[in-house]
């Protein structure tokens, strides 16, 4: 697959997680009236069913990253040319913006709104470092044994996460930078963004090497 392609994929694809994400998340808080386990609920939903859908579709095409995480952990592996993680990296983020832009149009919010959802604290950095290392455990675990499940796997993971982490498990550098943008119920504000990114690129790096040593194939029985 050409690289032009494989980049339109990962543009596409973040683009529409993120449309998903800010889009659902409004639409839940109008409907919830004030209930936030229910809003949560109508923003996890869609989160995880539009995931197994785009990993469906495009991962033969560009391998379904979304996410600057995932990418950096196919890079540690050499399954990703560095210049090519990196331009997947710039699509990822841009596409992410863009998606929550198209989320503001769709429900006539303002285009531009950063968050002031403040998500910062041991808690909120302990939930991010256990989403991440979780996903990127998923993901690889799900290659090894049965690669076809791997948009169901991370469908039902990130489903799950919203739920049993404390920050809603963003997982995501991409979809946190664009989460910045977004003054709604899924926004972040962007003095917390450096501190979650941060985390969850530790997260994937200690994922990587230790799902590479729990899945690599040995002969000590």
């Amino acid at each position: 697959m050409t690289l032009e392609r494989r980049l339109m994929a990962e543009w596409l694809g973040t683009f529409s997680l993120l449309a998903t994400v800010i889009g659902s998340g409004i639409m839940a808080e109008r409907l919830a009236d004030g209930n936030v386990a229910i809003a949560l609920l109508g923003n996890t939903i869609p989160t995880g069913a539009i995931l197994v859908v785009l990993i469906t579709i495009f991962g033969p095409i560009s391998g379904a990253h979304f996410n600057p995480a995932v990418t950096l952990c196919f890079a540690i592996r050499r399954e990703i040319e560095m210049r090519d993680a990196g331009l997947y990296v710039a699509v990822q983020i841009f596409g992410g913006i863009i998606g929550v832009l198209a989320a503001h149009l769709m429900f006539e919010h303002p285009l531009i709104d950063p968050s002031t959802t403040s998500r910062s604290g041991v808690g909120q950095w302990t939930g991010e470092f256990v989403a991440t290392f979780g996903l990127v455990g998923t993901i690889l675990a799900c290659i090894k044994a049965r690669p076809t499940a791997v948009p169901m796997a991370v469908g039902l993971y990130i489903t799950a996460a919203y739920w049993f982490t404390s920050s809603t498990s963003f997982a995501n550098p991409a979809v946190t930078i664009a989460r910045g943008f977004s003054d709604t119920f899924a926004g972040i504000s962007p003095t917390d963004v450096a501190a979650f990114i941060g985390i969850q690129l530790i997260a994937a790096v200690l994922a990587t090497l230790f799902f590479g040593w729990l899945l690599a194939e040995t002969n000590d029985g």
